[in-house]
């Protein structure tokens, strides 16, 4: 979860919502992302999707079974099927979002039926740095 707050603190200095996520398989990094919706002026340019794309290209496939992904806070209901269809073998969240998170639209998990999930990690970090994020920009 570290490295996802690292590239949350970047989408951050960037002027993006700071969101980030990694995907880790064999104890490594595979994919990176933060969000880049302002600068790729695409709303589907969220952290997750981001670092599952990086991740399939690394292995060369379209599925991440085995793999883990961290996110800082919770997917929207958009990235939940991504990690979803990708076939994503654990997902570990920071921080609910009561807004705008999967969880607000679906009763139960919208991931893959065998996926292990874990929410809570490090909360307290994920949601200070979307608080301290929005509280700037008011």
């Amino acid at each position: 979860m570290h490295a996802a707050l690292q590239e949350a603190r970047q989408a951050g200095a960037e002027g993006e919502i700071p969101i980030g996520a990694v995907v880790v398989c064999d104890g490594r990094i595979i994919g990176r992302g933060h969000n880049l919706t302002e600068r790729l002026s695409d709303v589907t340019a969220h952290a997750e999707m981001q670092a599952i794309t990086a991740a399939c290209a690394t292995l060369g496939g379209k599925y991440l079974t085995g793999c883990t992904l961290y996110v800082t806070v919770e997917p929207c209901l958009m990235c939940a099927g991504a990690i979803a269809w990708a076939q994503v073998s654990r997902i570990v969240i920071g921080a609910a979002d009561p807004k705008r998170g999967y969880s607000t639209y679906v009763k139960g998990s919208p991931f893959h039926p065998k996926a292990l999930l874990a929410t809570g990690i490090l909360e307290p970090e994920c949601r200070s740095l979307m608080q301290s994020f929005f509280k700037s920009r008011r």
